[in-house]
């Protein structure tokens, strides 16, 4: 059984699901799994809109003390990875930017040109002792977004990136409660032994991962259940807003394995459209303004 706290921003890139089809799930299955293993520090929610509001930085940003990029020459490629003190990993620029700045699809990020998405690189980054030791003082909230201001300020500096925010009606998925049998079940009132559990007593935040067919959701909002979905992992395409009125924390079973093995019982857009309609929950397609981010000028950095 694998446990995850709220995945913010996963780096699992695969080809977009075509119709009927389970890539979807397996996406985030491994996705689930792979947090688990490499990333040693919790992933919260920042409590933003299920759209997240860019995290644009005013004021002079923290930076990395050492960090090299060099272009990657083999095939295997891990996307960014967590460490105590920084990062590592195989990526993209597009996915340096998407964990940067906050914005999610394809259609939240403009005028980059086509490198950005099909040019990977090595990338290690490490804080000073000094700010790591600052680090280590924070909550989750405030230690991500830190580390969000030093990737901007990398990104400024090794590929002269310069960008500005724009609102932009988008598509997007509403996410509604559905007509069938609700089995969201509020964390205030769960006595499922089986929970993970805070010192307040309630549920914390996170997705158990059962088997690749079935995780248990606890104590999400469904604001946080909205941004999880929008997740690259999730393969969605677009941003899902938060329309069910809900203001509680829920936990809730999402099981897939009858849409995974039976093909006639997945909606045309993917298994997690069965998944959701299940516990009660739909998303409708519609149109929403929707933070973007306008890259001005960007650079392939110098190989160090």
């Amino acid at each position: 059984m694998l446990k995850h706290p709220h995945i913010e921003e996963v780096f699992v890139f695969a080809a977009k699901p075509n119709r009927r089809s389970n890539h979807l799930l397996l996406a985030f299955a491994c996705a689930c799994a792979w947090i688990a293993i490499v990333s040693p520090m919790a992933f919260a929610q920042t409590g933003a809109a299920s759209s997240p509001a860019l995290t644009m930085n005013a004021t002079p940003a923290p930076a990395f003390d050492v960090a090299t990029i060099r272009p990657h020459a083999g095939m295997l490629r891990m996307g960014l990875r967590y460490q105590p003190d920084g990062f590592t990993g195989t990526v993209t620029l597009y996915m340096l930017v998407q964990y940067a700045y906050g914005t999610l699809t394809e259609d939240q990020i403009t005028g980059a040109p086509d490198w950005v998405k099909t040019d990977w690189f090595d990338i290690q980054a490490k804080m000073s002792a000094t700010d790591f030791a600052e680090t280590q003082k924070l909550s989750s909230d405030e230690s991500n977004a830190r580390r969000k201001l030093m990737m901007q300020a990398l990104l400024a500096e090794r590929f002269k990136l310069k960008v500005h925010p724009a609102i932009k009606q988008l598509p997007v998925y509403e996410l509604v409660l559905a007509k069938s049998a609700s089995k969201l079940i509020d964390s205030a009132t769960d006595t499922n032994p089986k929970l993970d559990r805070g010192e307040d007593g309630k549920p914390r935040m996170g997705i158990k991962v059962l088997s690749v067919n079935a995780s248990i959701v606890e104590g999400y909002s469904m604001t946080a259940w909205a941004g999880f979905l929008s997740q690259p992992v999730c393969k969605l395409g677009r941003p899902v807003l938060d329309k069910t009125g809900l203001t509680g924390t829920y936990d809730f079973p999402i099981n897939w394995s009858v849409y995974m093995n039976d093909p006639a019982l997945q909606e045309d857009e993917g298994a997690i459209f069965g998944a959701l309609k299940e516990v009660g929950l739909q998303l409708h397609p519609a149109t929403g303004p929707i933070d973007t981010l306008v890259i001005d000028h960007i650079e392939k950095p110098t190989e160090n």
